[in-house]
């Protein structure tokens, strides 16, 4: 379902929402006055700090600054990205998500009963496993409890050819949407073996449900129990389910609640489950293939650092050496990539087992840094004890470094690679500059900074002081902050007011005209939708630091009366200047017949002004 979101959707979904309720529901919050107020979700305090405006719909918290929408909420709290936040909303809305030039409503229904279909197979293995004593006794070998079983539903696959078939298939339609789901596999050829044309792809294994950041089932894992091979097989590529974007374990990791500092990642499903038991509740797993470049950015979506944890034997060292690779373009400042290799003849299960989740954790401080990593697997391929193997280490490390995006980081991870050849970094950087490396092929172009307009209205947005009125913003930041607190205030302004701004080159003025316009063409019911619509511009960060300070007025009429004032002192400030100006040039030099006009135009003007806002 590709497809940008529309922003009319958006608008209406934050309006079908209630922030009180969505935020009541993970955190407990009692009335003060007209808001609400709690002890912050996002920070350690004894005393509450964190306050909702349903007027508003919107939150903040005065001890760490935390602050946003109900969609901002469900990205910090449930650590969702912006569409999976925006899916959230719409189902607590029972409403669908359009996509521009996306999915047709067919499409939406078909992928709402694949997930159904996905559903009911999941707790058909969760009461097969409950019902089997041979894989109970394989979960009680693995030290598996009852609650992790249940918190990861994990379930068991008889060995049969056709339970799943036989109990789900129970018409054509059904079959294909069977496999579809890559639950079942035609047989060869199309033929029939006892009346039937296919078979249940997962036979005799244990189940682990994949689920995506809602906790639907999108696709299963299954671990064989008995000698069978392969050890581990995945569900297919599907409508529903992507491997090379989707980590096992990450919706529990989202509800565990815990302070997400770092994410684990680790090789088995087995692995993530135990560690999760034991209270290491950050640890994903890729699904049967190498991390992903899409893997990583969801990673980086959530915390800054990852620890990649691998079997020390020959197969863990070349997963990891991919998984290096694969992570360079997503190597900045910032962003920390480690790697853990575990002791000989265990794996992340059978460690935390057999020394706790404290001295686990405890290997994880001597994980080395990507950029140590590197150095120590490139100086096992060339010899750095003379010249002709460390000009091989050179090589063998240029095209690596050149996947890192140009910055702060690759400049260090030059100058850690000139260190272990013995050469200086500014030398090693031109040589490979004057060899025709210069990282923007591979490496990727630097990012583009802000235009000055966007950032000159950025820096108007924040806390601007006028000489002589200690407290006060600028007349540009009280009129943006008086329209994001009530933005029916828009609509009470004269017309010929709001378009005098385009005589104003104060710094922010375009900012406030665009969404003086914007008030007056599609009304905001509340300051949540405004940042909404903000939210992918440069300034929108700005925007909802001042919708989170005081407002210096109590209703939309005085909201009103306020901006008013100052758009009226910004056109006269300006035609004052105008005028300032105009009568030095005429003092040198002379005017012209157009610009004589303008002064005695502007002169005349500077009288009493009409009246600025119009009856109610």
């Amino acid at each position: 379902m590709a497809g940008r979101i529309p922003q009319h959707f958006i608008d209406d979904l934050i309006g079908r929402t209630d922030i009180v309720e969505l935020i009541g529901s993970r955190v407990p919050l009692k009335k003060a006055g007209r808001e609400f107020k709690a002890c912050c979700p996002f920070h350690d305090e004894k005393s509450p700090s964190f306050w909702v405006s349903p007027d508003k719909q919107f939150y903040h918290c005065f001890g760490c600054g935390a602050h946003g929408t109900a969609l901002g909420f469900l990205m910090n709290y449930d650590r969702l990205s912006f569409p999976e936040a925006v899916e959230e909303l719409a189902s607590r809305a029972g409403v669908e998500v359009p996509r521009e030039g996306g999915a047709d409503e067919r499409a939406v229904d078909s992928h709402d009963a694949l997930y159904e279909l996905n559903a009911r197979v999941a707790k058909h293995f969760a009461a097969t496993l409950a019902a089997d004593a041979r894989a109970q006794a394989y979960v009680a070998r693995r030290g598996l409890d009852a609650g992790t079983v249940a918190r990861f539903q994990i379930g068991f696959a008889t060995n049969s050819w056709n339970d799943v078939l036989r109990r789900f298939g129970t018409s054509a339609t059904a079959v294909r949407a069977l496999a579809g789901l890559g639950l079942v596999i035609e047989r060869e050829g199309g033929e029939a073996r006892d009346g039937e044309r296919h078979y249940d792809r997962f036979r005799d294994r244990l189940m682990f449900p994949i689920r995506d950041a809602r906790g639907r089932t999108i696709a299963f894992g299954g671990r064989v129990i008995g000698d069978g091979e392969p050890k581990y097989l995945n569900s297919p590529e599907t409508a529903l389910f992507h491997k090379g974007r989707e980590l096992y374990g990450l919706y529990e990791v989202r509800q565990s609640r815990v302070k997400l500092v770092r994410l684990l990642v680790v090789e088995g499903y087995i692995d993530v489950v135990r560690l999760h038991q034991a209270g290491v509740r950050y640890a994903v797993a890729t699904l049967g293939t190498a991390t992903t470049p899409e893997h990583l950015k969801r990673i980086f979506r959530l915390v800054r650092e990852v620890v990649f944890a691998f079997d020390g034997d020959r197969a863990g060292r070349a997963a990891a050496w991919r998984a290096l690779q694969n992570s360079l373009p997503e190597v900045r400042e910032g962003r920390e990539i480690r790697f853990l290799f575990l002791p000989e003849g265990h794996d992340p299960d059978t460690l935390v087992a057999a020394e706790g989740a404290d001295a686990f954790e405890a290997r994880l401080g001597d994980a080395l840094p990507l950029s140590e990593y590197l150095v120590r697997e490139l100086a096992t391929q060339a010899d750095l004890a003379h010249a002709d193997g460390r000009a091989r280490f050179a090589e063998l490390a240029r095209p690596l470094i050149a996947r890192v995006g140009p910055g702060v980081y690759r400049e260090l991870l030059v100058a850690r690679v000139a260190e272990a050849i013995r050469l200086p970094a500014d030398r090693l950087a031109a040589l490979w500059r004057d060899g025709g490396d210069s990282g923007s092929a591979r490496g990727g172009a630097p990012r583009a900074a802000l235009p000055t307009s966007a950032r000159s209205a950025s820096d108007t947005l924040r806390r601007h002081r006028r000489p002589g009125a200690a407290g006060r913003r600028s007349l540009v930041g009280q009129a943006v902050q008086a329209l994001l607190h009530f933005p029916s205030a828009a609509a009470t302004l004269d017309g010929a007011l709001i378009a005098s701004l385009s005589r104003v080159e104060e710094p922010g003025v375009a900012i406030l005209r665009e969404l003086l316009d914007e008030l007056v063409r599609d009304p905001a019911r509340s300051t949540a939708q405004i940042l909404e619509r903000w939210r992918e511009r440069p300034e929108g960060a700005h925007l909802a630091r001042l919708a989170a300070d005081e407002a210096l007025v109590t209703d939309a009429k005085a909201a009103g009366a306020e901006v008013a004032t100052a758009l009226a002192r910004l056109a006269a400030g300006a035609d004052k200047r105008r005028v300032e100006a105009l009568l030095a040039k005429s003092a040198e030099g002379g005017l012209s017949n157009e610009e004589k006009q303008e002064l005695q135009g502007l002169m005349a003007a500077s009288g009493p002004r009409p009246q600025s806002v119009r009856p109610h």
